[in-house]
Protein backbone atom coordinates (compact mmCIF):
# COMPACT_ATOMS: atom_id res chain seq x y z
CA UNK A 1 0.00 0.00 0.00
CA UNK A 2 1.05 3.97 -0.24
CA UNK A 3 2.35 5.29 2.81
CA UNK A 4 2.41 8.69 3.13
CA UNK A 5 5.47 10.56 4.08
CA UNK A 6 4.26 13.89 4.81
CA UNK A 7 1.52 14.87 7.53
CA UNK A 8 -2.02 14.83 7.47
CA UNK A 9 -4.13 18.56 6.95
CA UNK A 10 -4.86 19.21 10.10
CA UNK A 11 -3.01 16.99 11.92
CA UNK A 12 -1.28 17.50 15.70
CA UNK A 13 0.64 15.77 17.72
CA UNK A 14 2.87 16.04 20.41
CA UNK A 15 6.32 14.20 21.27
CA UNK A 16 7.41 14.81 24.78
CA UNK A 17 10.90 14.71 25.17
CA UNK A 18 12.45 11.90 27.11
CA UNK A 19 14.76 14.17 29.09
CA UNK A 20 10.96 15.55 30.69
CA UNK A 21 9.69 12.17 30.88
CA UNK A 22 12.55 10.68 33.08
CA UNK A 23 12.54 14.10 35.25
CA UNK A 24 9.41 15.38 35.84
CA UNK A 25 6.88 11.77 35.13
CA UNK A 26 9.20 8.86 36.02
CA UNK A 27 9.78 9.48 39.36
CA UNK A 28 6.79 11.73 40.44
CA UNK A 29 4.91 9.95 42.80
CA UNK A 30 1.42 11.90 41.35
CA UNK A 31 1.41 10.43 38.03
CA UNK A 32 4.23 7.95 37.64
CA UNK A 33 1.39 5.23 37.83
CA UNK A 34 0.82 5.98 34.20
CA UNK A 35 1.82 9.03 31.94
CA UNK A 36 1.74 10.14 28.12
CA UNK A 37 4.83 9.95 26.51
CA UNK A 38 2.97 10.83 23.13
CA UNK A 39 -0.49 12.66 22.00
CA UNK A 40 -2.04 12.98 18.84
CA UNK A 41 -5.08 13.59 16.19
CA UNK A 42 -5.13 12.48 12.77
CA UNK A 43 -8.19 13.67 10.42
CA UNK A 44 -9.18 11.66 7.75
CA UNK A 45 -5.19 10.28 7.58
CA UNK A 46 -5.38 8.65 4.42
CA UNK A 47 -2.34 6.10 3.95
CA UNK A 48 -1.51 6.64 7.37
CA UNK A 49 0.29 3.33 8.00
CA UNK A 50 2.72 2.37 11.15
CA UNK A 51 4.54 -0.93 11.53
CA UNK A 52 6.76 -2.04 14.33
CA UNK A 53 8.15 -5.72 14.30
CA UNK A 54 9.02 -5.52 18.34
CA UNK A 55 6.94 -3.30 19.38
CA UNK A 56 7.70 -0.64 21.64
CA UNK A 57 8.18 0.61 25.18
CA UNK A 58 5.08 2.28 25.64
CA UNK A 59 1.38 1.39 25.59
CA UNK A 60 -1.01 2.66 22.82
CA UNK A 61 -4.37 3.20 22.17
CA UNK A 62 -6.22 4.40 18.97
CA UNK A 63 -9.82 5.81 19.32
CA UNK A 64 -11.58 5.92 15.85
CA UNK A 65 -13.86 8.26 15.78
CA UNK A 66 -15.17 8.38 11.67
CA UNK A 67 -13.74 6.23 8.50
CA UNK A 68 -12.20 2.65 8.66
CA UNK A 69 -8.82 1.36 9.42
CA UNK A 70 -7.07 -2.02 10.31
CA UNK A 71 -4.61 -3.44 13.50
CA UNK A 72 -2.79 -6.13 13.47
CA UNK A 73 -1.53 -7.00 17.30
CA UNK A 74 0.62 -10.34 17.42
CA UNK A 75 -1.30 -12.45 15.32
CA UNK A 76 -4.94 -10.78 15.82
CA UNK A 77 -6.16 -8.69 13.08
CA UNK A 78 -9.00 -6.21 13.90
CA UNK A 79 -11.07 -4.00 11.29
CA UNK A 80 -11.65 -0.89 13.27
CA UNK A 81 -14.71 1.37 12.42
CA UNK A 82 -16.51 4.70 14.27
CA UNK A 83 -16.45 3.92 18.35
CA UNK A 84 -14.07 1.68 17.69
CA UNK A 85 -10.83 1.42 19.93
CA UNK A 86 -8.02 -0.41 19.56
CA UNK A 87 -5.53 -0.88 23.01
CA UNK A 88 -1.51 -2.17 22.01
CA UNK A 89 0.52 -3.53 25.11
CA UNK A 90 4.23 -2.42 25.34
CA UNK A 91 6.09 -4.89 23.53
CA UNK A 92 3.86 -6.43 21.32
CA UNK A 93 4.46 -6.61 17.77
CA UNK A 94 2.16 -4.55 15.47
CA UNK A 95 1.10 -2.16 12.45
CA UNK A 96 -1.81 -0.56 11.73
CA UNK A 97 -3.17 1.62 8.82
CA UNK A 98 -5.65 3.89 7.65
CA UNK A 99 -8.48 2.18 4.75
CA UNK A 100 -7.48 3.44 1.38
CA UNK A 101 -10.95 4.60 0.80
CA UNK A 102 -12.18 5.89 3.78
CA UNK A 103 -9.33 7.13 5.74
CA UNK A 104 -9.87 6.95 9.30
CA UNK A 105 -9.73 10.10 11.89
CA UNK A 106 -8.20 8.88 15.00
CA UNK A 107 -6.87 10.13 18.50
CA UNK A 108 -4.11 8.87 20.04
CA UNK A 109 -2.08 8.24 22.73
CA UNK A 110 0.96 6.25 23.77
CA UNK A 111 1.64 5.99 27.62
CA UNK A 112 3.66 4.40 30.16
CA UNK A 113 4.27 4.18 33.73
CA UNK A 114 4.59 1.78 37.01
CA UNK A 115 0.78 0.58 37.05
CA UNK A 116 -0.30 1.09 33.39
CA UNK A 117 0.56 -2.70 32.31
CA UNK A 118 -2.44 -3.24 34.93
CA UNK A 119 -4.63 -0.78 33.46
CA UNK A 120 -3.82 -2.44 29.88
CA UNK A 121 -5.11 -5.86 31.08
CA UNK A 122 -8.01 -4.97 32.48
CA UNK A 123 -8.89 -3.08 29.47
CA UNK A 124 -8.27 -6.02 27.56
CA UNK A 125 -10.49 -8.30 29.98
CA UNK A 126 -12.76 -5.98 29.71
CA UNK A 127 -13.32 -5.99 26.34
CA UNK A 128 -12.23 -9.47 25.37
CA UNK A 129 -9.54 -8.67 23.00
CA UNK A 130 -7.52 -5.73 22.39
CA UNK A 131 -10.75 -3.98 20.30
CA UNK A 132 -13.32 -2.58 22.09
CA UNK A 133 -16.21 -0.03 21.31
CA UNK A 134 -17.43 2.75 22.88
CA UNK A 135 -21.01 5.25 22.35
CA UNK A 136 -19.76 8.30 21.67
CA UNK A 137 -19.60 11.10 24.03
CA UNK A 138 -18.53 14.92 23.73
CA UNK A 139 -16.70 14.93 26.93
CA UNK A 140 -14.42 12.11 26.13
CA UNK A 141 -12.86 14.22 23.49
CA UNK A 142 -13.00 17.50 25.70
CA UNK A 143 -10.51 14.92 28.28
CA UNK A 144 -8.43 14.71 25.27
CA UNK A 145 -8.08 18.50 24.48
CA UNK A 146 -7.79 19.36 27.74
CA UNK A 147 -4.76 16.63 27.81
CA UNK A 148 -3.15 18.05 24.64
CA UNK A 149 -4.01 22.07 25.20
CA UNK A 150 -1.93 21.34 28.59
CA UNK A 151 0.98 19.56 27.10
CA UNK A 152 0.92 22.22 24.15
CA UNK A 153 1.64 25.14 26.94
CA UNK A 154 4.94 23.46 27.76
CA UNK A 155 6.55 21.24 30.48
CA UNK A 156 5.98 23.23 33.72
CA UNK A 157 5.13 20.75 36.31
CA UNK A 158 1.45 21.57 36.08
CA UNK A 159 0.95 21.15 33.10
CA UNK A 160 2.53 18.06 33.00
CA UNK A 161 0.44 16.94 36.29
CA UNK A 162 -3.09 17.84 35.22
CA UNK A 163 -2.45 16.16 31.81
CA UNK A 164 -1.56 12.94 33.21
CA UNK A 165 -4.28 13.30 36.17
CA UNK A 166 -6.74 13.70 32.92
CA UNK A 167 -4.83 11.20 31.41
CA UNK A 168 -6.42 8.17 34.42
CA UNK A 169 -9.94 9.85 33.41
CA UNK A 170 -9.75 9.57 29.94
CA UNK A 171 -8.43 5.96 30.14
CA UNK A 172 -11.29 5.35 32.48
CA UNK A 173 -13.61 6.54 29.73
CA UNK A 174 -13.03 3.48 27.66
CA UNK A 175 -12.29 0.45 30.82
CA UNK A 176 -15.59 1.90 32.55
CA UNK A 177 -17.75 2.96 29.60
CA UNK A 178 -20.95 2.74 31.28
CA UNK A 179 -19.97 4.49 34.20
CA UNK A 180 -18.55 7.58 32.47
CA UNK A 181 -20.60 10.63 32.89
CA UNK A 182 -23.40 8.44 34.52
CA UNK A 183 -24.51 11.50 36.39
CA UNK A 184 -25.58 13.09 32.58
CA UNK A 185 -27.32 9.54 31.47
CA UNK A 186 -31.28 10.77 31.70
CA UNK A 187 -31.80 6.70 32.20
CA UNK A 188 -30.27 3.50 32.40
CA UNK A 189 -31.85 0.00 31.13
CA UNK A 190 -29.20 -2.47 32.96
CA UNK A 191 -30.94 -3.85 36.50
CA UNK A 192 -27.98 -2.86 38.77
CA UNK A 193 -28.31 0.78 37.89
CA UNK A 194 -31.74 0.59 38.52
CA UNK A 195 -32.19 -0.79 41.67
CA UNK A 196 -29.25 1.24 43.09
CA UNK A 197 -31.24 4.63 41.81
CA UNK A 198 -34.18 2.14 43.79
CA UNK A 199 -32.34 2.36 46.78
CA UNK A 200 -30.93 5.96 46.59
CA UNK A 201 -34.99 6.66 46.52
CA UNK A 202 -35.45 5.05 49.48
CA UNK A 203 -32.38 5.64 51.74
CA UNK A 204 -35.42 6.23 54.71
CA UNK A 205 -36.90 3.19 54.72
CA UNK A 206 -35.97 -0.09 55.63
CA UNK A 207 -35.54 -2.53 52.24
CA UNK A 208 -35.72 -5.92 52.07
CA UNK A 209 -33.60 -7.81 49.97
CA UNK A 210 -36.41 -9.10 47.99
CA UNK A 211 -38.17 -5.64 47.88
CA UNK A 212 -35.20 -4.28 45.76
CA UNK A 213 -35.41 -7.42 43.76
CA UNK A 214 -38.63 -7.04 43.20
CA UNK A 215 -38.04 -3.33 41.91
CA UNK A 216 -36.22 -4.52 38.51
CA UNK A 217 -38.61 -7.92 38.41
CA UNK A 218 -36.10 -10.56 39.13
CA UNK A 219 -35.84 -13.37 42.25
CA UNK A 220 -33.49 -12.32 45.06
CA UNK A 221 -31.27 -14.94 44.57
CA UNK A 222 -30.41 -14.26 41.00
CA UNK A 223 -30.38 -10.67 41.52
CA UNK A 224 -28.31 -10.87 44.96
CA UNK A 225 -25.69 -13.09 42.64
CA UNK A 226 -25.70 -10.32 39.71
CA UNK A 227 -25.12 -7.70 42.34
CA UNK A 228 -22.12 -9.20 44.02
CA UNK A 229 -20.64 -10.31 40.54
CA UNK A 230 -20.97 -6.21 38.79
CA UNK A 231 -20.14 -4.39 42.59
CA UNK A 232 -18.43 -6.94 44.84
CA UNK A 233 -20.99 -6.38 47.56
CA UNK A 234 -24.17 -7.59 48.58
CA UNK A 235 -27.10 -5.45 47.96
CA UNK A 236 -28.15 -4.60 51.54
CA UNK A 237 -24.28 -3.91 51.81
CA UNK A 238 -24.51 -1.95 49.40
CA UNK A 239 -27.57 -0.06 50.53
CA UNK A 240 -25.78 0.47 53.97
CA UNK A 241 -23.26 1.95 52.22
CA UNK A 242 -25.30 4.18 50.55
CA UNK A 243 -26.83 5.65 53.76
CA UNK A 244 -23.68 6.01 55.60
CA UNK A 245 -22.73 8.41 52.24
CA UNK A 246 -26.21 10.14 53.47
CA UNK A 247 -25.29 10.52 56.85
CA UNK A 248 -21.74 12.07 56.05
CA UNK A 249 -23.84 14.58 53.68
CA UNK A 250 -26.04 15.55 56.68
CA UNK A 251 -23.03 15.55 59.53
CA UNK A 252 -21.45 17.85 57.05
CA UNK A 253 -24.19 20.30 55.93
CA UNK A 254 -26.92 20.26 58.57
CA UNK A 255 -26.60 20.23 62.15
CA UNK A 256 -29.21 17.70 62.75
CA UNK A 257 -28.21 15.44 65.83
CA UNK A 258 -26.71 11.83 65.27
CA UNK A 259 -30.07 10.85 66.48
CA UNK A 260 -31.94 12.75 63.95
CA UNK A 261 -29.80 11.52 60.96
CA UNK A 262 -29.96 7.78 61.88
CA UNK A 263 -34.23 8.28 62.34
CA UNK A 264 -33.96 9.97 58.65
CA UNK A 265 -32.07 7.24 57.39
CA UNK A 266 -34.70 4.46 58.79
CA UNK A 267 -32.58 3.40 61.67
CA UNK A 268 -34.27 3.63 64.78
CA UNK A 269 -31.71 2.43 66.87
CA UNK A 270 -28.51 5.36 66.90
CA UNK A 271 -25.80 3.22 68.85
CA UNK A 272 -26.40 0.97 65.77
CA UNK A 273 -26.28 3.82 63.27
CA UNK A 274 -23.35 4.40 65.19
CA UNK A 275 -21.84 1.88 65.24
CA UNK A 276 -22.23 0.67 60.97
CA UNK A 277 -20.68 4.39 60.66
CA UNK A 278 -17.86 3.38 62.49
CA UNK A 279 -17.49 0.33 60.46
CA UNK A 280 -17.20 1.72 57.12
CA UNK A 281 -16.11 5.11 57.69
CA UNK A 282 -13.46 3.72 60.58
CA UNK A 283 -14.34 6.76 63.22
CA UNK A 284 -17.64 8.21 65.23
CA UNK A 285 -20.09 10.45 63.56
CA UNK A 286 -19.58 12.75 65.75
CA UNK A 287 -15.87 12.86 64.95
CA UNK A 288 -16.47 13.27 61.53
CA UNK A 289 -18.94 16.06 61.85
CA UNK A 290 -15.86 17.77 64.39
CA UNK A 291 -13.21 17.05 61.14
CA UNK A 292 -15.97 19.07 58.50
CA UNK A 293 -13.99 21.92 57.99
CA UNK A 294 -10.81 20.51 56.72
Amino acid sequence: MLRKKEGFEGQRAIILPRKILAELCADNPVISGAYVTDIGYYPKAKYHFRQRLHGIDQHILIYCLEGKGRAQIGKQQYHLEPDNFVIIPAGTPHSYAADETDSWTIYWTHFKGATAREIVDAMQKQSGSHLGTVAFQQKRINLFEDMYASLERGYGNDNICYANMCLWHFLASFLYEDKFSLSEKARSTDVIELSINYMQQHLSEVLTLTRIAQSVNLSASHYSYIFRRKTGFSPMEYFNHLKIQKACQFLIFTDLRVKEIAYKLGMSDPYYFSRMFNKLMGVSPNYYRQRRGT
